[in-house]
């Protein structure tokens, strides 16, 4: 038995091909072909006529069933009776051309194959053609159906003319003619595959740029019933229509003689631009869903793309400019409409929903750009013709509509991770290989400008306010950092911890350091620039911390009655400042104005709060100091060991302060214990007599190396004090006159800024000093 291939080879030149092309009946071909085969096969070995006479009744029944199942059949009265009422005058019939009347059961909106307006010589994609003159192919394909509706008996004839040639080709007949005959009709088949069917029907699909307007009809149908195909999209039926209402008010226009007609024209102009009108706005509707429902609109675009072109030659007709831009204006304009509906269909939950609200919205909304494009790539594409341009239309769309849709975005930001959201997917996600350079829109993106069509000024505005906000949400992170320490130490009364190296230790310059070095490492993901400009924000906003914190550290901390803790306390913050100082300093290349004013700041903190441990201590040994080169002193060491208790301990405390505030600190505390300790023996409160010098000598000795050890320890570097106690006992215990001269020159020579006021001091508390020198001595002081 053949295949239905082989069938179809061999009728290619036959009525039955031909009726069965132009009525798109795959299934009545089915019928028939079955119907010959039981013929064939059941042919007698009879007479010739009866053969022909058996064959001529199968056939005639065939037809009469393929005629009652096919939906032309249907149209046959309906033909005649349109035919009869056009030559009557009576005008068309709305209910007759109804494309429901036509096809009772349409498969899609879209015009089909077999309605009565459908161009027969329908190009590759559906484009509009016309035969070359003469007498249209739709005139001709229309005369052949009649005759084939009206006349059964003729294709009978003809069937069985074609029926003798099927047995040839089957070998019913054995002759060698025949077989020749077979040979060179049939054809081998082969297995089409997947990728070959894919292949032909990209090919199909494929639009070219030129094309044949489809015959304009004589008479149009009503304005309702193009209004109805039209909202129906049967766009090509409706606006060969429409050209011909065009063309038949522009007859009547130049015909027109009375004032009733020019009423009759004016509502006829009116209607045409009501229909132009209601065809825009079904053009637009049909692109702006098209990406939405892209299988579904693919041959209603190839409709919409021919509209276009014919309108745009058709422009200085009524209705032919759409608004500025004209039909292709109005279809760009559609585009982007669909564009902006995508994007707002992207989900968006409110801030106060959701902290990461903004990123994950810009996220989804990257995802639906590509999938987008992706349809536009591989589908829409290739229902428009090329000068379309329509992969660049909707790329240059969706950059406009992104850059309205994130200014309005922006407006809804408040804080800095939703600025550094909102920045991070401007620089470095739009135009990255997450959405616009997508291998998978490759390689259409190539050629196309992938840079977004932001305002001027706006991405400047956008990282201004970056900055704004990044000095804000710094001023708010000092102040939680002021009132964590509060809450955790100062209320508490909490003892400082110590770091690995046994220094006391604050976290302050780490929170600090750590809430800068983020937002700088932040920045600079988008930009070098707004790195630098961020970070001298937040170097602005911290200059003022460090008086900040004084104020809030002595508010809280000093009526603290325990002084250990409190010194502990200025130490771990000069400690602190000291190490922000330090990472601070690593922004000096990029902004030096702002670390110099935040160094000075620091620096002075610093000083404050060495003085303040200097002030405790010298509170804490100026008594003792006081009792020194006194009787009392002489007799005991009470005072001494407190002044050498309390300096030992500021020695511990001195040894987890770091350098080099330690050496400062100790070396100036160095220096106020040697000075208030001689200072006491110039005051002439006392004066050794009956051999005592040898006592306070050897007692001034002792002590003075005491001291000179324990300042040495601490690492003073005021070590130029040490020689003065020496001089002092030296002199205080020299028994000869004389070498207490050479001693008083000594003396001199190491510390020339002593005066002789100093000098008879020293010889007072000696016991040389009487009378006279003693009373002078006493008014000099």
């Amino acid at each position: 038995m053949p295949s239905r291939d082989q069938m179809a080879e061999i009728g290619e030149h036959g009525d039955i091909e031909e009726v069965n092309e132009a009525q798109g009946l795959e299934g009545d071909r089915s019928s028939l072909k079955s119907t010959m085969e039981r013929n064939v096969k059941t042919q007698p070995d009879g007479p010739v006529k009866e053969k022909k006479l058996g064959m001529m009744k199968q056939f005639r029944e065939s037809i009469k069933r393929v005629g009652e199942r096919s939906p032309l059949a249907s149209n046959s009265k309906e033909s005649k009776d349109k035919s009869n009422s056009e030559q009557g005058g009576h005008g068309i019939d709305p209910e007759v051309t109804s494309p429901t009347h036509q096809l009772p059961h349409p498969p899609s909106p879209c015009l089909s194959a077999g309605s009565p307006m459908a161009s027969p010589l329908k190009g590759l994609g559906g484009s509009f053609q016309r035969k070359e003159g003469g007498e249209s192919a739709e005139d001709s394909l229309q005369k052949k159906h009649t005759r084939t509706r009206s006349d059964p008996l003729a294709i009978g004839d003809s069937l069985l003319k074609k029926g003798a040639s099927i047995r040839r080709s089957l070998r019913l007949v054995g002759n060698k003619k025949d077989k020749t005959l077979k040979q060179e009709q049939l054809q081998p088949v082969t297995e089409i595959t997947v990728d070959e069917k894919r292949e032909r029907e990209n090919e199909r699909v494929e639009i070219k740029e030129s094309y044949i307007l489809p015959e304009i009809p004589l008479t149009p149908v009503s304005v309702m019933q193009i209004n109805k195909l039209i909202g129906m999209e049967v766009l090509e039926e409706a606006y060969l229509n429409l050209l011909s209402l065009c063309q038949e008010f522009q007859r009547e226009r130049e015909e027109c003689t009375e004032e009733a007609s020019s009423m009759e024209l004016a509502k006829k102009e009116k209607d045409i631009r009501l229909l132009y009108n209601a065809l825009r706005d079904k053009v637009k509707e049909i692109v702006r869903d098209s990406n939405s429902f892209p299988s579904r609109n693919k041959d209603l675009l190839v409709h919409v793309a021919r509209v276009i072109q014919e309108e745009e030659k058709r422009e200085a007709e009524p209705g032919g400019v759409v608004g500025p831009g004209g039909w292709r204006g109005a279809w760009r304009e559609a585009v982007s409409e669909g564009v902006q509906a995508t994007l707002k269909s992207v989900h968006l939950d409110r801030p106060e929903q959701n902290a990461s609200w903004l990123a994950i919205h810009l996220g989804m909304l990257g995802k639906a750009i590509v999938e987008d494009l992706k349809k536009v790539k591989g589908e829409l594409q290739g229902s428009y013709p090329p000068s379309f341009n329509v992969f660049s239309t909707y790329v240059s769309c969706y950059h406009g509509a992104v850059s309205q849709h994130l200014k309005r975005l922006q407006q809804q930001v408040t804080d800095l991770k939703d600025y550094y959201s909102l920045l991070d997917w401007i620089i470095n996600h739009y135009e990255s290989e997450k959405i616009m350079s997508s291998p998978s829109l490759r390689p259409e993106m190539e050629a196309e400008n992938i840079g977004l069509s932001l305002e001027e000024g706006f991405l400047d505005q956008l990282k201004g306010k970056y900055c704004m906000r990044a000095k804000e949400d710094m001023r708010a992170s000092l102040d939680k950092i002021l009132e964590l320490e509060n809450e955790d130490m100062w209320i508490k009364k909490q003892a400082p911890e110590t770091d690995d190296e046994h220094f006391f230790n604050s976290d302050i310059h780490m929170d600090i350091w750590t809430k800068v070095k983020s937002n700088a490492v932040n920045s600079k993901r988008i930009d070098v620039n707004l790195e630098m400009r961020v970070v001298c924000s937040c170097l602005e906003e911290l200059q003022q911390f460090p008086k900040r914190f004084e104020t809030e550290f002595r508010y809280c901390c000093n009526s603290m009655e325990n002084p250990s803790l409190w010194a502990d306390y200025q130490i771990t913050y000069i400690n602190s400042f000291k190490a922000l100082k330090e990472h601070m300093e690593g922004y000096r290349e990029s902004c030096p104005t702002q670390v110099d004013h935040l160094s000075r700041e620091v620096d002075g903190l610093v000083h404050r709060l060495v003085q303040g441990l200097e002030d405790q201590f010298k509170n804490d040994v100026r008594p003792y100091l006081r009792r020194m080169m006194t009787r009392k002193w002489l007799s005991t060491d009470e005072d001494f060991q407190q002044l050498l208790s309390r300096t030992e301990k500021l020695s511990q405390r001195c040894s987890q302060m770091r350098h080099p505030y330690v050496q400062m600190f100790v070396s100036s505390l160095h220096y106020y214990v040697v000075k208030e300790y001689v200072s006491q023996l110039m005051k002439n409160n006392y004066s050794c007599k009956n051999r005592k010098h040898d006592k306070a000598a050897t007692k001034m000795r002792v002590q003075w190396n005491e001291l000179n050890d324990l300042f040495e320890e601490m690492k003073t570097t005021h070590d130029w004090l040490h020689p003065v106690g020496d001089h002092l006992s030296n002199i205080i215990g020299e028994k000869n006159k004389r070498n207490i001269k050479n001693h008083l020159k000594h003396l001199v020579a190491d510390y020339p800024d002593i005066s002789k006021k100093h000098l008879s001091a020293v010889l007072y508390f000696r016991g040389l000093v009487r009378g006279r020198e003693k009373r002078t001595a006493n008014l000099q002081a």
